[in-house]
């Protein structure tokens, strides 16, 4: 097989979205599953439709519409504000957008109008990550106008949490957002089809309450593509969390000092590196680098230190474990790597044939 690679075990994510469906399911919380991560590749999301998903969520417009272009029979939603300039490709590829500005959604409405379409819209409120959301102080007049504009249908209010700020998902928070959503529903005498309370992130949260009061709907796309809750990364039980196997080849491999030699400067990162004293060491240099993976989640399933890694090089103290030139070295990935990886055109992707393994599920170990 060519390398650098990605292997994907598609039965693997497909076993993850049907077990966390069923989980949510439990508390009436139905799940869109979000596939930014993976840039919206056609062949997940079709095995993710098979496992019982209905509902995508991106992003990015390319990618929804490369998802609809490929032909699946899914509702797709737009998680990120919309940009003015995409006007046009959002009405005409995503049923659902999150929105948190009025002049956006005053396009969003003349161009449906235009198109004789109707593109229904998810209101997001700030809870405290400050990343996009309406002050709930600002909500009611906003509710109001896009209530009154034709070519639009406000179908629920949402928040988004653990992103940029890390604020995780509590009981007060998701009372508040359910606060929030009671009040607008009795002043405006409306039900929301949609009250979405996150994503990933609200895993603790959702098994921990006994009361997800009016939240209705999450957004989860790490925890069915890597199996672990996010707020921890750590293995969410019952599920895979090696769907993703990176996949990388020894181009050099020598015993050298532990320690750079010479007049130390910054290095092409514009950082001067620290190095412990090892010794001479066995060094083998693999062809992949940061512009496919972040060296910071890059996990190796081998017994080998990761030194160092600049753009087209990862090198590893791989000292007694017998590698030759030519040997692949096989990562455990993380979150910020999958979007890398996914989206370096250097990295093949390969699709591994179905299998039976997903019967029994993972090892609890």
């Amino acid at each position: 097989m060519p390398a650098p690679r990605i292997e994907i075990e598609l039965d693997k994510l497909a076993y993850n979205a049907s077990k966390l469906t069923a989980l949510y399911d439990t508390k009436g919380v139905c799940v869109t599953a979000v596939t930014k991560g993976v840039c919206g590749s056609p062949r997940i999301a079709s095995a993710l439709l098979d496992s019982g998903i209905h509902s995508f969520g991106d992003s990015r417009i390319a990618n929804i519409q490369k998802m609809r272009q490929a032909g699946l029979d899914a509702q797709f939603t737009l998680i990120r504000s919309p940009m003015p300039s995409e006007i046009e490709r959002v009405v005409e590829f995503a049923d659902v957008s999150l929105n948190t500005e009025i002049s956006v959604i005053r396009l969003l409405a003349r161009q449906a109008v235009k198109r004789g379409k109707i593109q229904r819209i998810i209101l997001m409120i700030e809870l405290g990550d400050l990343r996009e959301g309406i002050l709930p102080s600002d909500v009611e007049p906003m509710v109001a106008e896009v209530m009154s504009l034709r070519g639009v249908k406000l179908i629920g209010i949402g928040t988004n949490l653990a992103c940029f700020g890390g604020v995780r998902p509590t009981e007060e928070n998701m009372q508040a957002l359910s606060a929030i959503v009671g009040n607008l529903q009795r002043k405006f005498g409306i039900n929301f089809e949609v009250v979405s309370g996150g994503n990933s992130a609200n895993y603790q949260w959702f098994v921990s309450t006994s009361d997800v009061g009016l939240v209705n709907h999450l957004r989860i796309g790490e925890a069915i593509l890597l199996g672990c809750d996010t707020l921890t990364r750590e293995r969410i039980p019952d599920l895979y969390t090696d769907a993703f196997t990176l996949v990388a080849e020894v181009i050099e491999l020598k015993t050298k000092p532990s320690q750079p030699y010479g007049e130390i400067a910054q290095d092409a990162f514009g950082r001067v590196p620290v190095f412990e004293n090892r010794g001479n060491i066995e060094r083998a240099i693999l062809a992949i680098g940061r512009q496919d993976v972040d060296g910071l989640t890059i996990y190796p399933r081998i017994k080998a230190d990761i030194l160092g890694i600049s753009s087209d090089h990862l090198i590893l103290d791989v000292s007694g474990l017998g590698l030759e030139v030519g040997a692949e070295v096989q990562f455990d990935i993380g979150y910020s790597t999958l979007l890398r990886v996914m989206m370096s055109s250097y990295v093949e992707k390969v699709y591994l044939p179905r299998s039976h393994l997903m019967a029994q599920g993972p090892s609890p170990c």
